[in-house]
């Protein structure tokens, strides 16, 4: 595979900060330029974080002296230095949609984690084990854009990767509800134990916008491309609670089922240890070997133990049941900065790379 240089559009925040960490070391992407707002402009990037670094593992030396560019003034001359961009930005969701619509129309990818475009019906969201094939939907959006190269794709909402993964493999059951709670970890909200004081010892039973994410973009993943665009798909019937917990990275979901064809445990269980997506079957860096993880122990998985699986880029399931109401219930984990965030972005990239979309 050849090398793609790459920009980071919103670098010095959490999630940027993780995108700029997965580069340093990345075998097919190279870190060739940071942008950031305008009050960080024209400071090296260990100068625009200073204080503020909110990852276990240190600033990448390649990064500390990059001169941090203005991600808004700046978008000619980061599009003439890189193959794509990541986007990270924190801004109004209107300014988010023009900002990336101008990188496209400069002939650079976008590839966000950002929900800003996540209901353009041209967009691909993309799980890359679940739905590679939205991704054909680029097509259109360069017509649309008047582009040859440029294109804006996006990842899901960091919760969706924790419980949506184990459902998916489940659907020729006929799943026709599903019923979710998550607990969701401090860094979804960009922030640490030091930063959100707050948070220590409390749980916050309300994250803006989070209930509705859960709800109505498993349709979008499950939908297909037609006529140009994502129709949704219409099943299941989903309904969620969203929950913020003193945990410092690790989405958790109780999730509970209902199916027209009731399978086994057994079944269940099968579908989820053999399942593998477009991802595994290329080989990509970032992709686990094994997407699912099931665990057999009655108390598993367990975020502080769990997350990491596999690089943070597996699934953990465990505690299949059946339910009095449902037909089953069981839990999941996911890392939501890693799989739900900034390592799904670069998953997502690779797969575009990969087909040849870059």
């Amino acid at each position: 595979m050849k090398e793609y240089k790459v920009g980071v559009i919103g670098a010095t925040g959490m999630v940027g900060q993780r995108f700029v960490s997965l580069l340093a070391e990345h075998p097919w992407f190279r870190l060739a330029a940071v942008a950031a707002s305008a009050r960080s402009a024209g400071m090296t990037y260990e100068q625009a974080v200073a204080g503020r670094w909110a990852l276990e593992e240190p600033m990448p030396e390649c990064a500390k002296g990059m001169v941090v560019y203005d991600a808004s003034a700046d978008i000619g001359a980061i599009a003439d230095q890189v193959d794509f961009v990541f986007s990270a930005v924190d801004m109004k969701k209107e300014e988010i949609r023009a900002l990336e619509e101008a990188y496209a129309r400069h002939e650079c990818p976008v590839v966000s984690n950002n929900s800003a475009h996540r209901w353009t019906p041209d967009v691909p969201m993309v799980v890359p084990e679940i739905n590679p094939e939205h991704i054909r939907v680029i097509e259109a959006q360069r017509k649309r854009l008047g582009v040859k190269r440029g294109f804006i794709a996006v990842k899901s909402n960091c919760s969706l990767q924790s419980y949506v993964p184990a459902l998916h493999p489940l659907r020729g059951f006929g799943l026709e509800q599903v019923l979710v709670c998550t607990y969701q970890a401090i860094s979804g909200a960009g922030k640490t134990f030091e930063t959100w004081p707050d948070m220590v010892d409390n749980v916050i039973p309300y994250i803006g916008g989070e209930e509705e994410k859960s709800e109505q973009e498993p349709l979008k993943l499950w939908g297909r491309v037609e006529n140009g665009v994502i129709v949704n798909a219409d099943t299941p019937s989903i309904t969620a609670q969203c929950l913020r917990v003193p945990v410092s990275n690790g989405h958790m979901a109780a999730v509970f089922v209902r199916f027209q064809n009731k399978p086994s445990e057994e079944e269940i269980k099968a579908l989820w240890a053999e399942f593998s997506g477009r991802p595994q079957q290329l080989a990509l860096p970032s992709a686990p070997r094994q997407f699912l993880h099931y665990f057999e122990e009655p108390d598993r998985p367990q975020t502080r133990l769990d997350r990491m699986a596999e690089g943070g880029m597996a699934v953990c399931v465990g505690r299949l049941r059946p339910d009095t109401q449902y037909d089953y219930k069981f839990v999941c984990l996911s890392h939501n900065t890693l799989r739900g965030a900034a390592g799904g972005a670069v998953l997502l990239a690779e797969l575009l790379c990969a087909e040849g979309y870059m």
